[in-house]
């Protein structure tokens, strides 16, 4: 019953958006609160549920995303990106330019949680799509593909990290064992994908994302703007590294810790830009701080409807739909390997976040590590790989992908969806392989 419930309110939610047009963010609060008080939660708890989870992923991400959005506008206005682009199309050339994409992806993505990158990258998509004139999501795909890979599979990456440490596994094999099942993943996903999308071709939103061919005196140098760029990934992987290999105790550990987080990174790397790509090239403080201005508004309704799949998500969690489905997936006999990827996949479908479904997953097949022999490196990735299988409306990460690239429902399903569900059975693939032989 719990999860009839839960499948006639994203049923709802469809209805409300592709039939009568309600706004996404309304949408999801109504639904919300509909299947709260359907799963038999008290409606001013349900009303609580609805405020916790939208404060919980604003209090989150808000923070992040604005100073994200602030350093990504400042990165394209400035004419950073479009150097970085020209650079990568005459290095790649534009047929091999998604191999760029993926790499920057990598590189990004690797030490971030996917909203950053994705907000880190997206104004480099748009201006490379704009300047060789390709489709928005030709390039767009091959970069959330391997944000989402990394997400998945790859230590120092903060997901990876927390599960490798519940499962007590090796985070360096770890590693070395998801290079193998990303690199596969990433081209299936990414590359190979978008030629099966070539008919959902659409412009950058004139919201975000304004069009300016820059001359080459305007931009500022190639190492100015990629240094500037970088900053975020650097300053997160330098605190993965401190703490994989630091005691806590350690001073430089715990400053690590406190410039490497998402929001100071993000806020450390924001100062930066001001001053190299602001202040350095002659630009007032009015003029940048206006810029910052225009990002922010630029980002609002994004916010809220990100808000919205975070509530969603939330109200799943409190009226008890994690823990149904854990006790039907606890008694089942199957491998210990299909068994993660399985609870994670289904807790994923049903909650929304891949985070909370990778952990949620992790703390209930634990036991099942010591009792069964099973490699706790290769638990690490299928839980993972199961926690990104086909993300829809109840995921927040689904409605940015959407709002930024300007797509329907269905074309968001199409596309990011079907990438989640590539990197989550490539996944599960890669990793039965591997346990042949290790």
């Amino acid at each position: 019953m719990p999860l009839l419930i839960v499948f006639i309110g994203v049923m709802l939610l469809l209805l409300l958006m592709i039939k009568f047009k309600v706004n996404g963010f309304i949408s999801l609060i109504f639904v919300s609160l509909v299947v709260g008080v359907a799963e038999g939660m008290n409606p001013s708890k349900t009303i609580t549920s609805v405020q916790n989870g939208v404060g919980g992923t604003l209090g989150s991400l808000a923070l992040i995303l604005g100073f994200g959005a602030m350093f990504g506008k400042l990165i394209a206005d400035s004419g950073a990106a479009q150097r970085i682009s020209r650079s990568l199309i005459n290095k790649f050339g534009v047929k091999k330019i998604q191999w760029a994409v993926v790499l920057t992806g990598f590189l990004v993505g690797i030490a971030m949680f996917y909203e950053v990158g994705f907000v880190l990258l997206i104004p480099l998509v748009f201006t490379i799509a704009e300047f060789a004139e390709l489709p928005l999501l030709y390039v767009g795909v091959p970069m959330a593909a391997a944000l989402s890979v990394t997400h998945a599979f790859l230590p120092p990456h903060p997901g990876p990290v927390a599960i490798a440490t519940i499962y007590k596994a090796n985070i360096s094999m770890t590693l070395v064992y998801g290079i193998i099942i990303a690199i596969p993943t990433v081209i299936v996903a990414g590359p190979v994908l978008t030629k099966f999308l070539k008919k959902i071709d659409r412009e950058p939103s004139k919201n975000l994302f304004k069009a300016k061919i820059f001359t080459e005196e305007e931009m500022p140098s190639f190492s100015a703007s990629v240094l500037t760029a970088v900053v975020p990934p650097i300053l997160m992987a330098f605190s993965a590294i401190c703490e994989i290999t630091l005691p806590k105790t350690a001073s430089i550990r715990q400053f690590s810790e406190f410039i490497g987080s998402p929001l100071m990174a993000m806020f450390l790397s924001l100062l930066i830009a001001i001053y190299t790509l602001g202040i350095r090239r002659k630009k007032t403080m009015e003029e940048i701080m206006k810029v910052l201005a225009e990002a922010a508004s630029e980002i609002a309704m994004i916010l809220l409807i990100v808000a919205g799949g975070g509530a969603f998500k939330q109200v799943l969690i409190d009226s008890g739909v994690g823990k149904y489905i854990a006790t039907i997936m606890t008694g089942s006999n199957m491998s210990p390997l299909i068994l993660a990827w399985a609870v994670a996949a289904i807790l994923r479908l049903s909650l929304g976040s891949a985070t909370v479904a990778a952990m949620t997953a992790a703390g209930l097949v634990l036991p099942i590590i010591s009792s069964t022999n099973a490699n706790p490196a290769l638990m690490v990735l299928a839980t993972g790989a199961g926690s990104v299988i086909f993300s829809h409306v109840n995921d927040p990460g689904f409605w940015m992908f959407k709002e930024y690239f300007g797509l329907t429902i269905g074309e968001t399903m199409k596309s990011w969806s079907t990438l989640e569900t590539i990197i989550s059975v490539m996944g599960l693939i890669g990793v039965l392989v591997l346990n042949m032989f290790v």
